[in-house]
């Protein structure tokens, strides 16, 4: 079987740790943030690991 392709769109969404887990960015982040609270637009910025149960297909899109 021929190798399987990176998926680009993943590989520029999603990052590995040292561990091997899968980080992801938060989404609404991106516009309409005039209504969004202070708080809320503050817990969004940053990283958070990959949820188990999407981790077999990005690992998928990954090609890992």
């Amino acid at each position: 079987m021929p190798k399987l392709k990176t998926i680009s769109g993943a590989k520029k969404r999603f990052s590995l740790t040292g561990t091997g887990k899968i980080k992801r960015k938060h989404a609404f982040k991106s516009h309409i943030l005039t209504k969004k609270s202070t708080k809320r637009k503050r817990n969004l910025t940053g990283f958070t690991i990959l949820d188990k149960t999407n981790l077999k297909s990005v690992k998928e899109m990954l090609s890992m």
